[in-house]
This record gives structure tokens, sequence and C-alpha cells, in this order.
């Protein structure tokens, strides 16, 4: 990544937004039917957010100033970046941006005013207003002063940007051009107030304010980077005003939501019958897995081999350790054992096969095993429902789960934090009529749960309610002003649980092609993942204004042959599930 940011010149432009109030809630509403649900943070969005971030402007401060260095070194020359921040860590804020891009470096201070209703009991002015640091990185950068001006006050009287050379009040074009904004922004109303904006997202900023950063600062063509996006609207705002971008954040319901807002954007430039670009989603979990059993590649053979053996024992303890099972010896497939069930860890840096299963199936029946939890990061495309049928049959429960990235945090794993969800599959249907394709989806089984349905009772005041999530459904559950006790699932059905899924009409056409750098040559080389590069071809999603999904495709052409398709599910909690079928055209 850092190799392409340099070949493009670096960023010329980033806007950040962190979770400077630590304290905030980032919880979010989904709807669920005619109903709505708080999703609670992950878990690494918790340990994030709370246990490092939010233990005070401290911990906040160490976090912040760590990004900012890595952001000043991505920036480039002529590059600039915008700081927003609230009351709350303002001051503590400047004094960082000041250590690190150099206090003659600040281009503005800028006050963000808006207005709105205080609380009855106010002992304080009413505090509407955020701010937001501009620095540049050196003495030169860019601003484009006409492509954000504004429209005069009062005739022109109190306009500024008229300097020497500059054009009068009274001079007619310049009062057809507007005069340059002043440091304090006034005319940028929050998100609460523009129901057409609204993703969900607390701290979502409008598109307004963003528009007059990117168009001050970047100039088309010029890279953009956002890398706490959030609900996407840096992204969103790029991708109109014709920039690159790269856009990051930790949760995944984040960049599901920046993912749909940006086909959003691709609509309606397609609608306007404007170039539309294809975007990239890259998931870097696995980065963080192959760091774990990563070897020091200037040992010699043997020692590399010892070092690898040490990490993956090292691996299967911590996988059991936060699965809470019991390890166990003897055996050449199962690792632990928990609850009557054997566990088997599947592999760091490979999906879980059908052959593996199939081992697993053998050493069952030979053993007498008819209990097992089978952990892994990934699982081989379309092995759901039909191994778990054929095990069955056999008289062998398997339970796949996944391992959660959480499992790397050993404070989540300490607390008891990690759950490891049962894999949900999707089932398809293709639609061949000559030469073209079309994909139904047929059902999708999520095991997703969230807080105890017992605790949720025993908590509960008279005429109260709350939401839970177990095994894949939504309950409410009520007290009434007796205290008696009812359920209600609010899912109707598996559909209620997607809200979005997209085809590849042709999966293994695009190998995943990296770069790396050769430790000896120091020239970059490319190199085959092994893996292949999901194209979104198609898609169906919700939206606020429309809540319906399409669950057929439409017919896609395709050459004759024989082609693997690749479907991806995405559920109401941005998690996602894709299976690869066969087909014959």
């Amino acid at each position: 990544m850092r190799h392409e940011i340099e070949e493009q010149g670096g960023l010329k432009l980033i806007y950040i937004d962190p979770p400077f109030d630590v304290g905030a809630n980032f919880s979010m509403d989904i709807e669920v039917g005619e109903d709505n649900f708080a999703k609670k943070p992950n878990i690494l969005e918790e340990i994030a957010y709370r246990d490092t971030w939010g233990k005070g402007a401290n911990s906040f401060l160490a976090m912040i100033h760590e990004r900012l260095l890595l952001m000043h070194d991505l920036l480039a020359d002529d590059g600039s970046i915008y700081v927003h921040c609230d009351w709350r860590l303002s001051g503590h804020m400047r004094l960082v941006l000041d250590e690190i891009f150099g206090k003659n470096n600040i281009r503005n201070e800028i006050a963000w005013c808006y207005t709105g209703p205080g609380s009855p009991g106010m002992r304080q002015f009413n505090r509407k207003h955020d701010v937001i640091f501009w620095y540049s990185k050196g003495a030169s950068w860019t601003f484009n002063k006409d492509d954000v001006r504004i429209p005069h006050a009062d005739g022109g009287l109190h306009a500024g940007g008229f300097g020497k050379g500059g054009k009068r009040p009274e001079d007619p074009i310049y009062a057809q051009m507007g005069k340059v904004p002043e440091s304090w922004w006034s005319d940028c109303s929050p998100v609460g107030r523009l129901k057409n904006e609204i993703c969900g997202y607390p701290t979502q900023k409008p598109i307004k304010l963003i528009e007059r950063i990117i168009k001050a600062s970047s100039n088309k063509g010029d890279l953009v980077a956002d890398f706490f996006v959030g609900s996407g609207t840096t992204a969103a705002v790029a991708e109109k005003l014709e920039r690159k971008w790269i856009a990051s954040d930790l949760g995944k319901f984040g960049i599901h939501t920046t993912r749909k807002r940006l086909i959003g954007v691709q609509r309606a430039l397609k609608t306007e019958g404007k170039n539309y670009r294809a975007f990239e989603l890259l998931n870097l979990g696995q980065y963080e897995r192959q760091h774990y059993v990563g070897i020091n590649p200037n040992l010699r053979d043997e020692e590399k081999q010892q070092q690898l053996e040490t990490k993956e024992a090292k691996f299967l303890e911590l996988i059991l350790h936060a699965y809470r099972a019991e390890k166990i010896d003897g055996f050449e497939f199962f690792h632990g054992k928990r609850a009557g069930r054997m566990v088997v860890v599947g592999p760091i840096n490979l999906p879980v096969s059908r052959l593996l299963i199939e081992d697993i199936i053998r050493q069952c029946q030979k053993k007498h095993i008819t209990k097992v939890d089978i952990l892994g990061f990934e699982f081989e495309m379309g092995l759901f429902p039909n191994m778990l049928n054929e095990a069955r049959a056999k008289g062998i429960d398997i339970a796949p789960k996944n391992i959660p990235a959480e499992v790397f945090d050993k404070r989540a794993v300490e607390k008891n934090q990690v759950v490891f969800h049962d894999v949900a599959y999707i089932e398809v249907k293709p639609h061949i009529k000559g030469n073209t394709l079309a994909i139904e989806l047929t059902d999708f089984s999520v095991f997703y749960s969230q807080d105890s349905i017992d605790q949720a009772e025993t908590s509960l005041k008279n005429k109260g309610s709350k939401i839970i999530v177990k095994a894949g459904n939504i309950i409410r559950i009520s007290k009434d002003k007796d205290g008696v006790i009812s359920r209600k699932i609010l899912n109707k059905s598996w559909e209620d649980w997607i809200d979005y899924w997209s085809i590849d009409f042709d999966f293994e056409d695009k190998k995943e092609i990296i770069r790396i750098q050769n430790p000896d040559t120091k020239e970059w080389e490319e190199k085959w993942t092994g893996e292949y590069v999901f194209e979104n071809e198609w898609q169906s999603f919700r939206t606020k204004k429309d809540r319906s999904i399409e669950l057929i495709s439409t017919p896609h052409e395709c050459i004759p042959g024989r082609r693997k398709i690749a479907v991806k599910v995405i559920d109401i909690f941005g998690n996602d599930t894709m299976t690869i079928i066969e087909v014959r055209i």
C-alpha cells in the first residue's frame, strides 16, 4: 500500500474525524422489518475505542500521536491534513499537531458552527461548534479559493479575500464570484437536519462540509485519504469530485456502509450519463495472522523449521485458550476438548478444506466420536450445508465455527470476550437460458448471538423491553406492568438477515496479484497470492428509503463453457459470507 501511495506522489489531502469523544456509544441502529435493533460494537471495536483509547485523554492522545506520525510520512510534500475534533480535546490536539507538523504549518483553525437545543438544566453556554485544524506538510500547499467561494452577505460589505490586486465589493464581477469563506463556517447544517444524508452514524458529517475541504485542498486526480471513514462521506464526496481515494476503518459495519454508499454514487453517475469507476475492498485481516507465524528469513533452514513449529504451537495454544477448550494429545487431527465435544483448530493461513473435514469424519468413525467443533478463520467455498448433512448421516455432529480476529488481542481473551460464531452459509440456484445466467438466492443461515435472554429478563423493569439476538433469531423481550414476561421473534424469515448480496459471474478470471520487494535485489516483484479477486458484477441491497431486496439477479450473458460463480452475502451486522458454485453454460 505504501508503494502504491508513493507511486502516486503521496497523499495530497487527509481528512480525519477520529473518535475524540472517548465516552461515545458506538452501537448502530439496525432495521429489522418494522423494528430497530441496536447492534453493539464488536469486541475489536470495543477494545480499541474503550479499553485502549477510552481511558481518558492520555490514552486517546497516545493513539492519535502514533497515527498522525504515519499520516505525516504518507503526505505529499505539498499535501494538507484536516483534523476534526470538538471542545473535549481541541487544545491537546493542537499541541500534538504542532509537534508533528510544525507550529508554523498551521493554515487555519476552523470553527464549524451550528445551532441546536440545549438541556433544561444547562449551567454553561450551549456547546455548538467543532474545531477543524488544517495543517500543511511544508511551505507549499493547495488552496483553490475560487472553488469554495460563497455568496456575499449584506451586499458584500463584510466580504474578505480582496486584498492587494483583488476585486472591490462594488465590482459586479466580484459580487458574482462570491467571497472566500472565513475560518468560521455556519452554512453547513449537521446531518441530523439532512434526512436524505443520514446513514445512522451519530458522528456522521455533512456532504457540504467535506466538499468544501476536498475542493479547497486538492485537485482532480489527486489522492485523498480518510483513516476513520465511518459512514463513507469522504470517499463518496471524493469519488463525485473525481479524486482518487483511500478509506479505512476498524469497524466492519462502517466499511459495509461505505461500500453501499459508493455503489449509490456509481448508480447516480450512471443515471446522469457520466463516467464512473470501480473500487476495491481490501480486507487486511489476513496480514495479522501471517505476522503471528512469521519467521526470520535470515535463519538457516533447520532454524526456520524450529521457529515455525514453535509459533504454530503457540497459535494452537492461543486458540484453545480463547475457546476455553482443554488441550489433548494422542490424536492425529483433534487438538482439544470442550463440554463433551472434540475440538479441531484449522490452519492459520489456509481455509479449512473438504479433505480435512473428510479426514476428521473418518477419524470420528474410527474412534467412535460423535461431536466435533471445527474452528477456522476461513472455510473452503461450498462446503456447507452438504458436508454437515453427510456427517450427520454417519451419526456425527460437526459444528464449524469462525475464529474471530479478536483472538490476537490478549485483553479480549483474558476477559473471555471472544465469541466463536457458527459459520453462516448460503444456498443459491442457477437459472440458465441459452447463454445467459441468473442466480437466485434461496436460503441464508446465520447463527449470530448478542446478549443473554436470562440476563435480559432479570434486568428488565416492569413495562420495559429489550431486543437480543440468539442463534440467528432477533427476539424482543418485554415485561408488562404486572411483571409478566413475553418474547417475540422479530425476524420473519431468512431474508430479514440480508442487507446486501452480490455476484461475480466468473470468479477465477482475475488472480489476486501483490507486489513484494525482493530483500536481496530490492526490486519489486509480482506474486500471485493463490486467491482470486471478487468482482462485483451485480448486487442488490437495502437502503434507508427502500428496505426491499431482490432475490434473483438479472440475466448475465456468458461465454459458453464451465465457470465458477461466487455469491457474497453481507448480513445486517456487516458480516460477510461467500459461496462458490460451478455451472456449465
